[in-house]
């Protein structure tokens, strides 16, 4: 697939990839996605803002250039906001491939990196020289104004501009949350949730701390998706309790929205609202308790949400799938283009 370069949420062009339920392919305009669905359909969607989540800065002791990518937390409280899960890069910014980026000096417990007006200290390295967990030093309101000052959204070569803070959110972003952006959401416009609503379609959110897509690295990347903190909303429990009553479909509107709400009722099938962290791996084995379909970009195979894909259609449907998006020329990454999945028996 060819991926997308031009940081544009809503293209005229976008295409979209329907596979219905039978395993049938349609090749659609993404535009077409309202028309898609049904009178009853609950769609729910992540409204998470994208964190500038990418800082510079020095490695003290080695006086080495690093940058480092924010990549999971265990809390989606704002003021719990000193401690994270991080990917750390050597010198070089996003012009340079991933995996083509140098690593990092060697992290040992206590170093210091100055990031920016930031401080922060490494706990622990995560059995990888490149993963590790930190400690920002001072108040919540002077960690996010650091965030805020000195970071920058995560972002890959794909894209040769460099990508403003907006360029990540969504219409309905709303709580910083997301390391990169819940790029499914791109899909939506005020205008087509208008359009939901006056189809008889359902609309909900929930809270999904999207995490990295890739690290450059694959026996790193083999450990994503990392655990991921979510909210869910007690309005989406009730709506989407009334739409399984009545038989409706719940469509999710990107991975993220999957793993939040099938590791909320995996334990035994009941969606409890509020906040969770996501262990789940979805895959060929998942059987799926909650969502009936998914509207998501398009992914390479490979990557934990392309294997998440799996949890919806048997492997030989997603090779034809696959195939086609190639062999049509699809866009792929956060910007590109979109395939809507209905699930069908494994």
């Amino acid at each position: 697939m060819i991926p997308a370069r031009e940081p544009i949420h809503r293209p005229v062009d976008a295409k979209l990839l329907f596979v219905r339920r039978s395993g049938a392919l349609e090749h659609r305009l993404r535009r077409d996605f309202v028309r898609l669905l049904r009178p009853g359909d609950l769609v729910i969607a992540n409204d998470a803002a994208t964190l500038p989540a990418s800082l510079t800065g020095i490695h003290v002791s080695s006086g080495r250039a690093v940058e480092v990518r924010l990549a999971a937390r265990s809390s989606l409280d704002r003021a719990r906001v000193d401690r994270f899960t991080a990917v750390v890069l050597g010198a070089g910014d996003f012009r340079t491939r991933t995996e083509d980026r140098p690593a990092p000096p060697a992290l040992n417990p206590g170093d210091t990196l100055m990031l920016g007006q930031l401080r922060a200290t490494v706990e622990r390295q995560l059995d990888h020289p490149r993963l590790v967990a930190l400690y920002f030093h001072g108040s919540p309101q002077e960690i996010w104004s650091g965030f805020a000052r000195h970071g920058r959204p995560i972002q890959y070569a794909h894209v040769p501009q460099p990508l403003a803070i907006y360029d990540t959110w969504s219409a309905i972003a709303a709580n910083p949350a997301a390391f990169e952006a819940p790029s499914a959401g791109f899909v939506l416009s005020w205008a087509a949730v208008a359009s939901l609503a006056a189809r008889g379609i359902g609309f909900a959110t929930v809270t999904h701390a999207a995490g990295l897509s890739s690290t450059g690295d694959p026996r790193l990347d083999l450990r994503f998706p990392l655990d991921e903190p979510y909210n869910i909303p007690t309005v989406t429990v009730q709506a989407i309790s009334r739409a399984r009553t009545r038989g409706e479909r719940i469509v999710a509107v990107g991975t993220t929205v999957v793993r939040a709400l099938e590791d909320a009722a995996w334990a035994n099938g009941n969606l409890a609202a509020g906040p969770g962290l996501a262990r789940l791996k979805l895959g060929p084995e998942t059987r799926l308790r909650v969502v009936d379909a998914i509207l998501s970009g398009t992914h390479e195979n490979g990557t934990s949400h392309h294997e998440l894909l799996r949890a919806f259609v048997p492997g030989h449907v997603l090779l034809r799938m696959d195939e086609q998006l190639e062999a049509c020329g699809y866009r792929t990454h956060e910007f590109g283009d979109s395939v809507l999945i209905e699930a069908q028996p494994q």
